[in-house]
């Protein structure tokens, strides 16, 4: 006879393998792992199945999202992470989760096409909606274009990433370590074109994010914090019927999460495009996902002394009335980070919009200006009150 406790975990991984099939491909190779090396091609990590018309995700591939997403170029992205049967991923309520060797995280990065346009046209839909995106995770290849999927792999010496970048028939994905330029067309709903140069990121350029402390050197991934991931999201059940629960409940009831306290005591960031919530706290989960990995007290932007996450309360850590490290291009001979109700005096708001490469923020990820991204910040500073002196100091 099994020990009771044998019995329950069994159980739980039944279940587990239960809720992760739904609709998940069936005649396809489980996910492998490589635990060195530098596959060529995406397809030798089995996270996908792509047939049919359809990207899916394969067995206990999990989809997941974040709260406020990371402005890529206005990709659209999906995100997902596999661990090994057996292993748990540890919670932490500021940093990522300590995930286990042998862990997958993908990020494919699309957009979604335009109506009458070639299968291979550069054109693509500029929105901030859901198009092409299918139930439990897939993607429907005839409404959208994938660009390239980012692997994080985290094996024995610590994660290692992966750029793939998907051919022009959809098929497969190729390893690019130097990186590669996509130029596309950026078209709105209303016809506007812009033109962007889409820029996979070499290898180097990964770290220059995910290396997010200069004490340690160790590479992180980003979005996988509970502030990030304390959301809802839809998941498909294995008959079929759909299940809206809380992320990290739902890796807790799954077995791939620890240490999980009371959901009332995780913390948690806004959507930034959600118009209910209060501009302030839009603005610090837009700031808190895009700036903060490398703004911090031990991030490469540490000298700035502008630290972006959302647990800083301190207003001169957040940039008001505080004197630049240094002037010349970069501040556009603006004379404070942020200047209270003055968006355009303001350092910040000079940096997002630019475009130029010497003073630009970010300084990776972007090719076009992100204008709801700015318009927000601007609101931001706009609502703030008070006045700089010549010190800094706010009078």
């Amino acid at each position: 006879m099994f020990p009771k406790k044998m019995l329950a975990l069994a159980g739980a991984a039944l279940m587990a393998a239960a809720l992760l099939a739904g609709c998940r491909p069936e005649a396809v190779e489980p996910v492998a792992f490589h635990a060195d090396g530098q596959p060529e091609s995406l397809s030798q990590w089995h996270l996908f199945d792509v047939s049919a018309g359809r990207l899916a995700l394969n067995a206990r591939v999990l989809p997941y999202d974040l709260n406020s997403p990371l402005f890529t170029d206005y990709a659209h992205k999906l995100r997902t992470v596999w661990m090994p049967e057996g292993t748990v991923a540890h919670y932490d309520a500021d940093e990522a989760f300590d995930f286990p060797v042998g862990t997958i995280i993908s990020k494919t990065f699309y957009y979604p096409r335009l109506e009458g346009e070639p299968r291979d046209s550069q054109a693509v839909l500029r929105s901030q909606g859901h198009e092409g995106q299918l139930a439990g995770g897939g993607l429907d290849l005839e409404k959208v274009r994938l660009i390239e999927t980012r692997l994080l792999v985290r094996r024995e010496a610590g994660w290692v990433a992966l750029p793939y970048v998907w051919n022009t028939e959809q098929t497969e994905a190729r390893l690019m370590r130097a990186g590669e330029l996509v130029p596309l067309t950026l078209v709105d709903a209303s016809g506007v074109r812009e033109d962007a140069a889409y820029q996979v990121p070499d290898q180097n350029q990964c770290a220059g994010c995910h290396v997010s402390d200069l004490q340690t050197r160790q590479f992180h991934p980003i979005g996988l914090k509970a502030r990030h991931l304390n959301r809802d999201l839809d998941y498909v059940e294995a008959d079929g019927d759909t299940l809206t629960a809380n992320q990290l409940s739902r890796w807790q009831q799954l077995g791939l999460l620890d240490g999980l306290p009371d959901m009332a005591t995780v913390p948690r960031v806004v959507n930034w495009q959600d118009a209910s919530e209060s501009v302030d706290a839009r603005a610090r989960a837009y700031l808190d996902i895009n700036c903060s990995h490398c703004h911090s007290a031990v991030g490469p932007g540490n000298t700035s002394g502008l630290w972006l996450a959302s647990n800083v309360s301190e207003p001169l850590r957040l940039g008001r009335c505080k004197l630049p490290i240094a002037a010349g291009h970069g501040t556009g001979d603006r004379r404070f980070d942020i200047v209270p109700g003055k968006p355009d005096e303001s350092i910040l708001t000079y940096r997002m919009v630019s475009n130029d490469p010497g003073v630009m923020m970010p300084e990776l990820g972007r090719s076009v200006t992100h204008a709801e991204g700015v318009e927000l910040i601007r609101e931001w500073i706009a609502e703030q009150h008070g006045e700089c002196g010549q010190t800094g100091e706010t009078g």
